[in-house]
């Protein structure tokens, strides 16, 4: 296996190997210097690119290419092509153009715009991003080549998450570059994120999930009571893997490994039926399009297994949820880590000064930062203490906390605390160094030794959209240091004051504590940390004079691109919550009470039977639980029915307004309903209860 693996990473990927082998030197210097350095790419090497890609591609099968983007609905989309032309005689050639690698023109009007386009304006464009190598994706309807692009508006406006995070790359880049200049690192040209997003998700059997409407519709389960047993014996984590997962994950990483995807870790999570797959890092613009990758081959993979593989942060109400740890990094062109403390933190300047800025970044924009980790599922998970808490705080560990703590209160640190030895005392185990610190799974954004974590962003998101906002307030802060640093007198001093100065005034955003308990809660508002409930509370941050000056000010949104992307978000919450709404309308009406209608039907059909054969007989049971039935079914019908208005009248508004009713009015209603039927599902016949259960889909796979 190990030599297979070795054969077939990346055979799937027109990477730089294939580059090498296939372009001419002066072609392959001329892209390279494009994708390394930001030059304009000559339409003629584009013309000798397009040739060999599409050689490569045919000669592996390929009849068709794709330009492959991320609109704004989230997910990606592709519009295929033939490489086929009309020649004589009746004849084809197999094409393929530089101009039609460089651009595509799919139709606008139909994704989302947030009013940037109207539904008569439908031309946009697709444009190639070099930076991300194409790769050859094979299916039922064969293999296609697909060409990951940029999608922007006529008028040049972003509709998609890779544009503005390219943006947003290009910015922490040049700024970051400013600082090291100044630390006397002239050779560094460039600096680039780096990110491995960590993908949980849960696995059911694709039967019962065709059996569950609120899972075909909405991603989650609507309705369910919970099983006897759910994850409080915390066996599943880490436990050993069933052979029906291990066939899976096998499977999963093999086509990882083709499309040059670095599929390291694999593992049950906490909940019953939940696991994860982590990879080894890669630029924040790769790592964004190998995680949606990821997240299509697992959905893919598992259909081939009988299996359905739930992406939604939250489908299973008590047990935990999933969500996507997107681990954070500065790597500069020569191969150093800003981010890494070395040995002796308190010595190390530059790395405290880099430390410092996202310090003050996460402080200063913890409301966009809490945004950018907000879709409707996310909302059942954080501060749900199976989560970090909606509040940003940041975790540093004792290491660096006390490093800050002494030049808060000295002006200078002196040491660094160290990790020792640790011996479990057992003869057998050898000692090993351990950490300087320890790790803290409640905390939101975590130091994690030379990279932050940040914990909140939920597993069906694109990691484009966090990482986009986590390099622009870093770079903003950046360049307000570079400014204030260039004109100092004396470096030395002027960088040790900044450093100072920056941490005692962002210290409050620094909480090593435990993050789920009540008295962080009161100890955050003290400090004026916001707590942000829900993600329709959080998409007004968007638009603030504040949020429009960093965006504008890097050139990663425009003032027009940031109110479309706030209607985009109003938009997609009130949506997603209508149809949810209509799914439990429709499962209560034609599934549930004709259920339970047959069930009180056969308990009173039996009381009947048995006091015409034995008038005396205690029916009492029979009574109690008929009229505990009845009751419910009344309750259960009488909140069908106001939710059935509440979406109606829902219907009738717009825009924020529409989603701040489906926030306080609609989402209410929707656990009213669930509640008599959860309780319903506890006493119903299980052969006739209309739907696999809780535990059919989370312990029967």
């Amino acid at each position: 296996m190990a030599e297979k693996l070795t054969e077939i990473f990346g055979i799937d990927v027109f990477d730089e190997t294939t580059m090498i082998e296939r372009l001419p030197k002066k072609t392959y210097a001329a892209l390279k210097k494009t994708i390394q350095n930001g030059e304009d790419l000559d339409p003629a090497v584009a013309d000798v690119v397009a040739n060999a890609m599409k050689d490569w591609a045919i000669e592996r099968g390929a009849t068709h290419f794709t330009h492959w983007f991320q609109p704004m609905t989230g997910i990606t989309a592709e519009k295929h092509d033939s490489f086929i032309s009309p020649a004589s005689g009746g004849k084809i050639l197999m094409e393929f153009s530089g101009k039609e690698l460089i651009k595509g023109e799919p139709d606008a009007s139909s994704f989302p715009s947030g009013g940037l386009r109207a539904t008569f304006e439908a031309r946009g464009y697709t444009a190639w991003d070099c930076t991300s190598p194409a790769f050859l994706r094979e299916d039922a309807a064969g293999v296609t080549l697909c060409i990951p692009t940029a999608f922007c508006s006529y008028t040049g406006e972003a509709l998609d998450k890779k544009t503005p995070l390219l943006r947003s790359m290009e910015a922490i880049s040049d700024q970051a570059v400013r600082i090291l200049k100044l630390f006397g690192h002239d050779n560094v040209k460039s600096v680039s994120c780096s990110v491995g997003p960590e993908q949980e998700y849960f696995l059911v059997d694709k039967a019962k999930y065709l059996k569950r409407e609120d899972l075909i519709f909405s991603g989650r389960t609507l309705f369910g009571a919970m099983p006897p047993k759910g994850q409080e014996m915390e066996d599943h984590y880490f436990g050993c893997l069933k052979e029906r997962i291990s066939a899976f994950m096998k499977e999963v990483n093999e086509e990882c490994w083709k499309l040059g995807i670095l599929a390291k870790t694999q593992h049950n999570e906490v909940a019953p039926a939940q696991h994860e797959l982590a990879p080894i890092y890669a630029t924040a613009n790769i790592a964004t399009d190998h995680n949606q990758l990821v997240m299509e081959v697992m959905k893919k993979v598992a259909n081939r297994h009988g299996l359905a593989c739930l992406l939604h942060e939250k489908p299973f109400a008590g047990v935990n949820g999933s969500g996507k740890h997107d681990n954070w990094s500065m790597v500069t062109d020569t191969g150093k880590n800003l981010l890494d403390p070395g040995k002796t933190p308190h010595e190390n300047v530059q790395f405290l000064l880099f430390l410092a800025a996202v310090l003050k970044a996460v402080d200063d924009h913890a409301d966009l930062l809490r945004l950018s980790a907000s879709n409707p599922g996310n909302d059942h998970r954080l501060g749900a203490n199976e989560a970090p808490p909606a509040i940003i705080s940041v975790f540093l560990g004792d290491q660096l906390a006390d490093v800050l703590t002494q030049l808060i209160e000295t002006g200078e640190a002196t040491s660094s605390k160290q990790g020792g030895k640790l011996n479990v005392g057992v003869h057998t185990i050898p000692e090993f160094r351990k950490d300087a610190t320890d790790r803290n799974r409640t905390s939101p954004f975590a130091f994690t030794g030379n990279k932050f974590e940040f914990r909140m962003v939920g597993s069906s998101m694109s990691i484009a959209g966090p990482n986009t906002t986590l390099n622009t307030i870093v770079a903003d802060v950046l360049s307000d240091f570079a400014d204030e640093l260039e004109k100092a007198d004396n470096f030395d001093v002027a960088v040790h004051d900044l450093i100072k100065k920056t941490v005692t005034e962002h210290q409050r955003i620094v909480f090593n504590g435990n993050g789920y308990s009540d008295e962080w809660v009161a100890e955050a508002e003290k400090r004026g940390l916001p707590n942000i409930k829900s993600m329709v509370e959080a998409i007004p941050c968007m638009v603030t004079d504040k949020a429009v000056k960093i965006f504008s000010k890097h050139k990663v949104f425009s003032e027009v691109e940031l109110h479309s992307r706030a209607e985009i978000e109003y938009e997609a919450y009130s949506k997603t919550i209508n149809i949810e709404a209509k799914t439990m309308i429709e499962m209560a009406n034609k599934l549930y009470i004709p259920a339970v209608i047959k069930f009180a039907s056969s308990l009173a059909a039996s009381i009947n039977s048995i006091k015409s054969a034995v008038p005396d007989a205690d029916v009492s049971v029979q009574e109690s639980l008929l009229k505990e039935t009845s009751s419910l079914l009344a309750n259960a019908k009488t909140a069908v029915s106001a939710l059935t208005s509440y979406v109606a009248a829902a219907a009738e508004k717009e825009g924020a307004e529409q989603a701040l009713y489906f926030r306080k009015v609609v989402f209410p209603a929707m656990s009213s309903l669930r509640t008599p039927i959860d309780e319903l599902e506890l006493i119903v016949d299980k052969e006739l209860w209309p739907v696999p259960t809780y535990g059919d889909l989370l312990f029967e796979v």
